[in-house]
């Protein structure tokens, strides 16, 4: 056999190595044209809001879903989420795009890590055919599925008669049947629901909503089940019952027919159905002083059924083998050895392996998906693509290392690495210069944010950055110093025996009137230390990573609370009510019902959504234009950044103090760029915490728990942060961050370290005292990164 050795002309097929981004206009882009190589790392920079994701998720990967979904047939189509074309005029060699985004998994009761990832399915496979007692098939390991049978008549038509067959049927579930697959019950107090010592008639029912003017009034006087003057302590246990359980019974008061029902299914389907975070402030307080969860006694929290709990496999049931740490259940599987389940036992390790090598070894199968923290639920869902023989592929990540120690960051650049090395071409939103560090291409998007940005500053190397000029390029190389000098605590918050999660049984005292960061490597048990054992008592203002919910017709101005004040501003100086300036209420534009477009659902194509020619997508009726504050009307004042919002409402005519207030608090945490009536949906992970963090510096706490706040942030916004941590702390607060930033760190007055490891290694408090003294002891990971941080 002969072999050409003459090296052959560059194939066609082989010079589309780039992809070509040409004139993106998507959200505050302004025209950018960028060449990305393809089967190399890409990672975009710039500060919050200056347009990374638009062009990353909103035109990139968007368009690249858009066409793979465009080669299904319409039917299919029909099915599918419609995504619209991104407003850009050319985009070539797009691949196939995977995106791992920052969304936290739905917090949906039933659904654990284990039904995330498949590994559960794979388990109940591999119990329904090697379990002893054998109970059935793997439906039978479900807590998602419930035990049913039944039996009765059916009617067929067989040869053109009617035939009646007796029929039964049974379906084996594993759901334990007290809790519903749950893993825990609630009750309910029934002191908050009602002062026994009052009669209905004198307001002894303490619901909100539930009073005795409205027609729930009407319903109570007119039942008949009881009276409503007689003191509810003197009731009989007929007449308690029949208030507080009676099955719906329908009744007629003043001839018209109503339906009774008991409070407690009443308000079981009224308020605690829902999500709770999705409730109103005041009936969510509600709900936290009335509802106590318990673990399901019946089930022991494991969600199954008895049959399913006492089916083993050498000695391990199910709901043992979920509850184990997944690096311990990797080994058990490991020493599986049956041929007949040979293929799903290589995958299901495969699997569980692949939750260890990404750093996730200290969770459990069991663990509620929703209580995962948005880096850990992007590693979850990085778990599906680290074994895939797919290659040439887009990965699109969106800040892989948020959540994640300086120590474990590491290891996530070498998995980046590991995709790309298969030939796959990552692209990947970033802020920490660890992980910038690795790319082989660099795009730094700015100069500012919102309007200020959306323009390419920089494109080339890491090096080429550096040398660039550029914001990022500046604070690359920024490194936090320790404190000359650290403030003295005014008092301690003790923790005694803390048990939740991985804990083991920890005792600290956390200092008061100082800025406390707690830190440790992602699993050692952070969240649970603070979340679980500081109680959200009076005093206590707890902001976490939780996502702003908002829909289009929410923006900065309702999410604050500023509009309130504004119409009433607006409605004194013209004296017409405040209605009139709500584009979700009276005031709104007849012909686009105030969303300022009107969209049109094109069924299985994407919608089109085009401006209201009425009101020119102001949303708001002419008539409400002719009212003037300061010479500006409610379109114009919403069309506003903040920072020129904070001047107009500061003086003059326009002068509003509680407006002054709130939009002074936006600016304080670096929001200055943010139109007021920007929809919430258009805003970066970054700006939504920030918007979160300025909401709640009002409260009246005299304790603030911050969740890495750092999420989002740029290098050069960290410092604008520190600044305003070092504010509350100077007007009298005790700040408490968990955070694994080294400017944060190195910023405290007193460090918490937690560990050594994650998961059952961790739990234990590994060092307290000064950033100072943890440098100089090195005597934990946490220590070991500092001092190299800081250059010690």
């Amino acid at each position: 056999m002969s072999k050409d050795t003459q090296s052959p002309a560059l194939h066609a097929a082989d010079s589309h190595d780039l992809i070509r981004v040409h004139g993106a206009r998507e959200n505050n882009l302004k025209d950018v044209s960028v060449e990305l190589p393809k089967r190399r790392l890409t990672v975009f920079t710039g500060v919050s809001g200056s347009g990374k994701s638009s062009l990353v998720f909103n035109t990139i990967a968007a368009e690249s879903q858009r066409m793979i979904n465009e080669t299904y047939s319409t039917f299919v189509q029909g099915f599918m989420p419609t995504l619209a074309r991104p407003e850009v005029d050319v985009l070539e060699g797009l691949t196939t795009a995977i995106i791992v985004d920052q969304q936290r998994m739905g917090a949906d009761p039933r659904s654990t890590v284990g039904t995330a990832t498949d590994a559960n399915a794979m388990l109940r496979i591999l119990f329904s055919r090697l379990g002893q007692p054998h109970i059935g098939s793997p439906q039978a390991f479900s807590f998602n599925v419930a035990s049913i049978s039944g039996a009765g008549a059916v009617t067929l038509d067989r040869a053109g008669k009617t035939v009646k067959e007796r029929r039964s049927f049974s379906v084996t579930g594993g759901m334990c049947p007290r809790c519903e697959g749950r893993g825990s019950i609630n009750d309910i107090d029934l002191t908050q629901l009602y002062d026994d010592t009052k009669s209905l008639n004198e307001g002894a029912l303490t619901i909100p909503g539930y009073s005795m003017d409205g027609w729930y009034g009407r319903i109570f006087t007119g039942c008949g089940f009881f009276d409503p003057d007689k003191p509810i302590k003197k009731f009989t246990k007929r007449e308690l019952n029949d208030l507080l359980y009676k099955e719906p019974t329908k009744i007629k008061v003043d001839g018209v027919n109503l339906t009774y029902e008991g409070l407690i299914p009443r308000i079981r389907k009224s308020m605690l159905s829902k999500d709770v975070d999705a409730l109103q402030p005041h009936i969510r307080a509600f709900v936290e002083r009335t509802v106590t969860f318990a673990v399901c006694p019946e089930c022991d929290g494991t969600r199954l059924s008895e049959a399913a709990r006492s089916s083993k496999i050498k000695g391990i049931s199910i709901a043992d083998a979920c509850a184990m740490q997944i690096s311990d259940l990797a080994g058990w599987v490991r020493d599986l050895d049956e041929p007949s389940v040979a293929p799903l036992l290589a995958t299901l390790r495969r699997t569980l392996d692949s939750f260890v090598e990404i750093g996730l070894g200290y969770l459990s199968l069991e663990r509620p998906s929703g209580t995962l923290s948005g880096g850990e639920a992007q590693r979850v869902k990085m778990i599906r693509h680290l074994g895939s023989s797919l290659t040439d592929v887009t990965y699109v990540f969106d800040e892989p290392t948020i959540g994640l120690h300086p120590h474990d960051i590491q290891r996530m650049n070498g998995l980046l690495l590991q995709l790309r090395d298969k030939g796959n071409t990552v692209l990947v939103v970033e802020h920490k210069p660890e992980a910038i560090a690795i790319a082989d291409h660099v795009v730094d998007l700015g100069p500012g944010a919102g309007t200020g940005g959306g323009a390419v500053c920089f494109e080339g190397t890491v090096e080429g950055l550096r040398a660039s000029g550029t914001v990022t390029g500046r604070h690359l190389d920024d490194r936090a110093t320790l404190k000359e000098k650290v403030r003295k605590p005014t008092g301690v918050l003790e923790i005694r025996g803390a048990t939740a999660n991985n804990l083991r049984d920890v005792d600290v005292d956390i200092p008061l009137g100082v800025l406390t960061v707690i830190t440790g490597v992602a699993g050692s048990g952070k969240s649970s230390l603070v979340h679980g054992s500081i109680p959200a008592r009076a005093g206590v203002v707890s902001i976490d990573q939780t996502a702003i919910r908002g829909s289009r017709r929410s923006n900065p101005a309702t999410y604050t609370g500023l509009l309130d004040p504004i119409r009433k501003a607006f409605a004194k100086a013209n004296g017409v009510k405040p209605a009139l300036f709500s584009a979700n209420s009276e005031g709104a534009c007849p012909n686009c019902n105030g969303a300022g477009v009107i969209y049109t659902d094109l069924a299985m194509m994407a919608g089109v959504a085009t401006l209201c020619e009425e009101c020119e997508g102001r949303r708001f009726q002419a008539s409400v234009l002719d009212y003037h504050l300061g010479g500006r009307d409610i379109s114009e004042v919403l069309a506003m950044s903040v920072t020129e919002a904070e001047e107009f409402f500061g003086v003059g005519e326009a002068r509003t103090p509680a407006a002054h207030a709130i939009l002074g608090r936006l600016a304080d945490v670096g929001l200055g760029y943010l139109s007021l009536g920007q929809p919430l949906t258009t805003l970066s992970g970054g700006e939504r915490q920030r918007l979160k963090l300025a909401t709640h510096m009002a409260d009246k706490g005299g304790v603030f728990v911050l969740d890495e706040p750092t999420t989002g942030l740029h290098l050069a916004d960290v410092e604008q942060l520190l600044g305003l941590l070092d504010r509350l702390v100077d007007a009298g607060k005790s700040v408490i961050v968990i955070e694994h930033h080294q400017a944060v760190m190195a910023h405290a007055d007193w460090i918490i370290d937690l560990g050594p490891g994650a998961g059952h290694d961790g739990g234990r408090i590994v060092f307290e005292g000064t950033p100072a003294d943890l440098v100089a002891a090195r005597s934990t990971l946490t220590g070991e990164h500092l001092a190299a941080y800081v250059g010690a």
